[in-house]
């Protein structure tokens, strides 16, 4: 069984037992249990459930293992000839959280 999620502006298909990368969610902290309620498909046993757009009373649970900052992206603006360079470094914020149940 498995479903597809909506969190962060993303989607996501988790199942039992994965572990989820995705946004940073406000006032969770790690250790905590969360609840994604935006389910958009949901698979079990062949049978395909289609949200329009998201299914009612089916929710996915987890526990939140980490909060954490990706990999350092450098981003270098240059132009030849003009004297023009810019360089600054970005840092993506994200929560790994690991998929515990979903529920119908």
């Amino acid at each position: 069984m498995y479903a597809v999620i909506e969190t962060g502006g993303k989607q996501y298909r988790v199942e039992e037992g994965t572990v989820l990368e995705h946004e940073r969610l406000d006032g969770v902290e790690v250790g905590q249990t969360v609840e994604f309620d935006k389910v958009l498909l949901l698979v079990e046993d062949g049978k395909v459930r289609v949200g329009t757009p998201y299914l009612d009373k089916v929710v996915v649970k987890g526990e939140v293992r980490q909060d954490d900052r990706g990999p350092k992206i450098i981003v270098y603006k240059y132009k030849s000839k003009k004297g023009y360079r810019r360089k600054s470094g970005h840092r993506q914020p994200f929560m790994a959280t690991a998929i515990t149940a979903i529920e119908r």
